[in-house]
């Protein structure tokens, strides 16, 4: 998939794989991978600022934590974040219907 086809909508994508669980930034990465089905293949120079805005905003909140003996700021969905998703969710949905009206052959 092209990175010009997720721009804009990279904060959505972020914010649904770490509503169900608290997220480290490269299990983000991959966790958007498997959802995908590979399409998203996101380098970390797009995630991470990514991450670091969204926790500005108030829609993630983040703590240290170790894994495998490695240090890893992990990322959860604050409830700011929920608001923020559902609405973003909502968005998505008037915009693939507006689209799908226009692109379907009549």
């Amino acid at each position: 998939m092209k990175a010009d086809a997720l721009r804009g909508h990279l904060d959505a994508l972020i914010l649904a794989v770490v509503e169900s669980e608290p997220l480290h930034g490269y299990a983000i990465i991959e966790a958007l991978q498997v959802r995908s089905g590979g399409e998203i293949d996101l380098p970390t120079g797009t995630v991470y600022p990514a991450l670091r805005r969204l926790e500005s905003a108030g829609y993630l909140s983040s703590a240290w934590s170790e894994a495998g003996g490695r240090r890893r700021r992990t990322y959860k969905l604050s409830s700011s974040g929920r608001k923020a998703l559902a609405r973003q969710r909502e968005e998505w949905s008037t915009f693939a219907t507006v689209m799908n009206g226009v692109l379907r052959p009549t």
